[in-house]
């Protein structure tokens, strides 16, 4: 089997070991907070099999005379509903060196993760150069 195909940036990978999730999961918290901090209000990272979800929570954004009359739902079940609505940052893929993972950024247009490449021209990088280029849906 090539290298390749082993280590394709669009399949594989293996399982997150729980040290590995903690350890990932402090890194991408601890670069959030330092250079994106008032971007968003809370961030959910989690893990299942060989994959690590970023979403982002943000404060909506909405016009003081919001909603109009007809509208269905109130002012306030409408905030509440876009506060407790994910923004799919991206989907980062484990091949058993912390810090080399595959990039998944979530498309809205196709509304599935589609691979990307780095800043550094390779498929692979480190979680924080990940949630960077997946940080624009925060601006």
């Amino acid at each position: 089997m090539s290298p390749w195909v082993k280590n394709d940036p669009n399949s594989g990978g293996v399982k997150i070991p729980p040290a590995v999730q903690q350890q990932v999961k402090q890194r991408v918290l601890d670069y959030a907070a330092a250079n994106y901090a008032g971007k968003y209000t809370r961030l959910e990272i989690r893990f299942r099999s060989q994959f690590c979800y970023i979403d982002a929570y943000k404060e909506p954004d909405c016009p003081p005379d919001f909603p109009p009359k007809d509208f269905p739902v109130s002012r306030e079940e409408y905030l509440e509903r876009r506060r407790n609505s994910p923004i799919h940052l991206c989907r980062l893929r484990y091949f058993g060196d912390a810090e080399s993972w595959s990039l998944g950024f979530y498309t809205y247009s196709n509304e599935k993760y589609e691979l990307c490449m780095f800043k550094n021209g390779s498929f692979y990088g480190t979680p924080e150069q990940a949630f960077a280029i997946s940080a624009m849906y925060l601006q």
